[in-house]
């Protein structure tokens, strides 16, 4: 049974159908049969190739109108910034009757801007990285971190030689989670 192959090895094969009925097709469409050289693997490049340029498109399209949107959004936040909002009678009334403190907080929520809330984010992240860390790195363990990151490049294509450099790890490891548990009970 599979003492033969599926395919011809020749690459060209032939069907041969045997019908009961005579059946007839024009020259015209036999001779485009044969004359026709596209196989199965390079229509379906044809079209996936057809497919990609049609996706590319779609996206560049979502991707010009997200812009615009974005270029709409962004014009409408920085005339609303911009524009002074008049007071309500009801918030008149209210500050009249209100403290100076309430009043200054008020105005001070009124001048925030988005571009005065970034600088404040900014100043906030450089004073958060000026702090220093609280713990240092263990000497041993970062000693034995450098062990594993330089075997493991030497032997980048062997990296089942390392298994005593990472053992070590492992046991510096174990060691500072035993420390910090025994801190932790006490």
């Amino acid at each position: 049974m599979g003492a033969e192959n599926s395919k011809s090895a020749n690459g060209v094969s032939q069907h041969v159908f045997s019908s009961d009925a005579p059946v007839r097709f024009s020259n015209e469409l036999v001779d485009s049969l044969q004359k026709n050289t596209q196989t199965d693997s390079t229509r379906s490049r044809q079209q996936e190739l057809q497919y990609q340029r049609r996706l590319t498109s779609e996206l560049e399209k979502l991707r010009e109108q997200e812009v615009q949107n974005l270029s709409k959004l962004s014009e409408t936040l920085s005339d609303d910034v911009d524009k002074p909002s008049e007071p309500s009678l009801a918030e008149k009334l209210s500050n009249a009757t209100s403290s100076s403190a309430a009043l200054a907080e008020k105005q001070k929520q009124r001048d925030m801007s988005r571009d005065i809330v970034t600088k404040e984010i900014e100043a906030l992240k450089k004073k958060l990285e000026g702090r220093k860390k609280l713990e240092e790195l263990d000497p041993q363990l970062s000693k034995a971190k450098a062990e594993v990151v330089a075997c493991l490049r030497t032997n980048d294509r062997r990296p089942l030689d390392c298994w005593q450099e990472i053992a070590t790890f492992k046991r510096e490891v174990g060691r500072l989670e035993k420390d910090f548990v025994e801190k932790t009970i006490r």
